[in-house]
Order: C-alpha cells, then structure tokens, then sequence
C-alpha cells in the first residue's frame, strides 16, 4: 500500500539540498550559469555523487536555484501589463526588473542567456519577454517609447544593471535605481533623440521587436 506515495527526505539530505542550493546561487552569480558542477558540489561540501542525486541535470538545478525569482518576474510583468497607463507600466517594469536582478546577479546570468532549457524555467522566461514586447508596443503606440526600441534593450539594460559594483548590497540597489532611471529616460521618446545604432548578437535567440 506504499506504491505512489511520496516520501519527505531525511533531515540530512535536506541540508544538502539546501547547501547545494545556496551553492549554486553563489556560483552562478560569480561565474554563470556555464559554471561546472563540480564547483558547486565543492562549494556545497557534498559529493558530486550527492549533487547529481538531488539535481540529475544542471537545467533542473537552475530551475530550482531560481524558481523564486521567476514568479517575482512574471508578477512583475503582470502589474505592468495590468497598468491602464502604457509607459507608466513598461517604466514600472524596467525599475522592478533591475531591482529584480540587483539583488541577484547570478539570476541575471541565467535570465539573458540561451540556458537553461527546462521546460518551466524558459516557458516563464519568454513569457515574460513577450509580455514586455506587448507593452513596448502599446507605449509606443501611445508615442511615449522610442519608435527604435527593440527587445534586446531590456536585456541590454538587464546586463549592464547586474555590472554595478558597489561596497554593499544596499549601496548596489541604489545605484541600480539611479541606473533605471537614467535607461528609462533614453527610452522615452523625444523629437531631438539621435536614431539608436542597430544591436546584433546580443542573444542567441533572434532579437524581436515590439509586434504592431
């Protein structure tokens, strides 16, 4: 009568999991997501043996590393599409997002990369670009967003926002503010504005503009 039935891990492989966890989140923000899984199960102090048991693939690892983070992304996406006001939503959007990512780089590395594969890491991943697509294109129809914005302008700010060096995490989310803000002025549109260079070979995926 036990067949199906879950069974909760014992105390100590709970602490693994969660060693491996924390692990990886260091890791990933100092190296990437490309990072071996061996650094980890060293950083971790476990076996690679224990790592892959609990994490058979890195893409389940980076799923669960960052699952937290993406619910906040697409709660994030969610409130700027919700905004009746189009370029109020999609500024909300840029400053939460770098936010978001200021206080974890390694969640930026994972973000902007062709990487992981998981299903329901990279299904929440294009939601949310799809969803800042739809409210570029409705503050531009609105003539509020450059009429040259492309999607790859997030992902630009997004990395150039996980560079900031600061002397404490709190000085880092400041900075990340001034940051936003500044972005989202040479977003907006102006009759003066200089036409932005073309941006090539950010992503691996095809760079997509606002859909009209």
């Amino acid at each position: 009568m036990t067949d199906g039935l879950s069974h909760p891990l014992r105390s100590d492989a709970l602490d693994n999991r969660g060693r491996i966890l924390e692990a990886a989140r260091a890791v990933f923000a100092a190296d990437g997501v490309h990072a071996p899984m061996r650094e980890i199960a060293r950083r971790a102090g476990v076996a690679p043996a224990t790592l892959y048991r609990h994490f058979p693939t890195k893409e389940e690892l980076v799923t669960e590393a960052f699952t937290e983070q993406m619910h906040a992304c697409h709660d994030i996406v969610d409130e700027g599409l919700a905004d009746p006001d189009p370029w109020r939503g999609f500024c909300l959007v840029i400053e939460k997002m770098c936010d978001l990512h200021a206080r974890d780089q390694g969640f930026t590395a994972a973000f902007v990369a062709a990487f992981p594969k998981a299903l329901d890491f990279e299904a929440r991943r294009e939601y949310a670009l799809t969803a800042i697509a739809e409210l570029a294109r409705r503050a531009m129809d609105a003539g509020r967003l450059r009429s040259d914005f492309v999607l790859d302008d997030v992902l630009l700010v997004l990395m150039a926002n996980s560079g900031i060096r600061a002397t404490s995490p709190a000085a880092r989310i400041t900075a990340s503010r001034r940051f936003a803000a500044l972005a989202i002025q040479a977003f907006e549109a102006s009759p003066g504005a200089s036409p932005l260079p073309p941006l090539v070979g950010l992503t691996s995926p095809a760079s997509t503009s606002p859909s009209r």
